[in-house]
């Protein structure tokens, strides 16, 4: 029975991948973080690996790299999976040499379709031999993180509006909605699950917030806010600063998700503000 390793530090994705592949009658094997995975790639020896980019200790990269320069493993399909469809993602799995890469959200079908291609392929004999794709080597330790590719080198990333890329945000697992506001508390766009007025209340308190905390801010000598995180019973409201005039409030329904979710906010501020 193939093996098919996934790697995905959200339970919730993790079962539906499990559950999906265990239906084509694959053994699937879960790891939640990058050391969990180099620990199941030396145990158990998969077939296949699904791997997310973004994991709370290393990345989907690095262990696409640990793949290719092992000397029994390098010849191992690796899918790698994005919450960000960009250039630069698709440039960095290409230097890695990653067989596929999935964009988030992506369907069930388009899944199983992939890792059958990729099982396909090995059964075949059409992956790379291990000399071609990486020296014979078995690494002691991770390669260090791949550096980000020169603009010039990368694909260009696909112009996308504020509301596609609320949206993008929206559909990151854990987040109930989000919605971007002017300092002043005036809406300028929201994507998600908004339930009545949600937007309204949550422009209001983003306008309260930054100016109370710009001017503690000034007062201590620390400059104006960048964010802050507000823990409710039932979520968490993540607020994050997109330039001199505008706030990202981002419901978190999940808590386990807030480490994901502060990383795709951080990366996601630039093209923000660039799009304001």
């Amino acid at each position: 029975m193939p093996k098919v390793l996934v790697v995905d530090d959200s339970l919730s994705v993790r079962k539906v991948v499990e559950k999906a592949l265990e239906g084509r009658g694959l053994q699937v094997l879960s790891a939640a973080s990058g050391a969990e995975a180099i620990e199941a790639l030396e145990r158990d020896r998969p077939d296949v690996v699904i791997c997310d980019v973004i994991l709370p200790d290393k990345d989907g990269y690095q262990i696409c790299q640990y793949v290719r320069s092992h000397s029994a493993l390098s010849a191992t399909p690796v899918l790698l999976i994005s919450g960000i469809d960009n250039g630069t993602v698709q440039a960095r799995a290409a230097e890695v040499r990653s067989d596929e890469v999935m964009f988030k959200p992506f369907g069930v079908d388009d899944l199983i379709r992939k890792v059958d291609g990729l099982l396909a392929g090995r059964a075949n004999g059409s992956t790379p031999p291990a000399s071609e794709r990486a020296p014979a080597t078995t690494p002691s330790a991770l390669p260090a993180p791949v550096a980000p590719l020169p603009t010039s080198d990368a694909a260009p990333a696909p112009s996308l509006g504020l509301k596609q890329r609320l949206e993008g945000l929206a559909a990151t697992p854990g987040v109930r909605f989000v919605v971007l506001t002017d300092r002043e508390g005036f809406l300028i766009e929201a994507a998600g699950d908004l339930p009545p007025e949600a937007d309204e209340v949550t422009s209001a308190l983003a306008s309260c917030l930054a100016e109370a905390s710009d001017g503690i801010g000034r007062e201590l000598g620390q400059g104006p806010l960048l964010g802050t995180i507000l823990e409710y019973e039932a979520s968490i409201l993540l607020l994050q600063a997109v330039g001199p005039s505008a706030l990202l409030a981002v419901l978190v329904g999940d808590p386990g998700a807030l480490g994901k979710v502060r990383y795709y906010v951080r990366k996601a501020v630039p093209e923000l503000a660039q799009a304001l």
